[in-house]
C-alpha cells in the first residue's frame, strides 16, 4: 500500500475514533443524570431499571441491524444515521414531559446508539492484519475516554436543570454528525 493509501484509511480512522468518543461523551453525560430526571416525573425503582434496561436492549436488537445496513449501503451513511438518530433521542430526551416520553427517547437513543459494531467493522475493513488490535484497542480506549469526561460534564450541568445536560448531548451529537460528515471514508463496502 503507497503512503498515499494508507494515510487516507488512517485519517478516516482519526476521525471515526474522534466520532466515537464524542458519542460516548454523549451516553456518559446522561447515565448519572437519568435517574433524577426520571425521578422528578415519578419513575418508581423497577421502571427506573426498566428505563435503563430499555436502552441496553435496543442496543442488541439494533447493532446486528446496522451492522448488517453498513454492508449494503456503506459504512458512512450507517454513522450518520445513527450519530443524527442519537441527536434526535437526546433532544426528545431533554424535552421530555413525562415519564412516557423518557422511555421514548431512551428506547430511540439505544437504537440509534448501536453504531459501535459499524465503526468497528470500518476498523476491519481498512487496516492490515498485523495493525488491527492497535486499532480495535484504540476502540476500546474511546470508551474509557468518553465515560470519563461524559459523566464529569454531565455532573457540571445538572446544577441548571436535570433536563440541560440531556440538551447539552443533544447538541453534542449533533456537532458530532457535522464531523462525521466530513468523514473521509472510502472504498466499496464502506462508501
Amino acid at each position: 500500500m503507497t503512503d498515499q493509501a494508507q494515510q487516507a484509511p488512517r485519517a478516516a480512522l482519526v476521525v471515526l475514533f474522534s466520532v466515537v468518543v464524542v458519542d460516548l461523551i454523549g451516553f456518559g453525560i446522561v447515565v448519572p443524570i437519568l435517574p433524577f430526571y426520571a425521578r422528578m416525573y415519578g419513575a418508581s425503582a423497577t421502571e427506573l431499571g426498566l428505563l435503563m434496561a430499555s436502552y441496553a436492549a435496543m442496543q442488541a436488537v439494533f447493532a446486528p441491524i446496522w451492522g448488517r445496513l453498513s454492508d449494503r449501503f456503506g459504512r458512512r451513511a450507517v454513522v450518520l444515521t445513527t450519530i443524527a438518530g442519537t441527536s434526535l433521542a437526546l433532544f426528545t430526551l431533554g424535552s421530555a414531559s413525562s415519564l412516557s416520553w423518557i422511555f421514548a427517547a431512551r428506547i430511540l437513543a439505544g437504537a440509534f446508539g448501536a453504531n459501535i459494531s459499524v465503526a468497528s467493522a470500518y476498523v476491519t475493513d481498512v487496516t492490515a492484519t498485523e495493525e488491527r488490535t492497535r486499532w480495535m484497542g484504540m476502540i476500546g480506549a474511546s470508551f474509557g475516554v468518553g465515560f470519563l469526561f461524559g459523566p464529569a460534564i454531565g455532573g457540571l450541568l445538572a446544577p441548571y436543570g436535570y433536563h440541560v445536560p440531556m440538551l447539552v448531548a443533544g447538541g453534542v451529537a449533533a456537532v458530532n454528525w457535522i464531523v462525521a460528515f466530513g468523514m473521509p471514508i472510502h472504498g466499496s463496502r464502506v462508501r
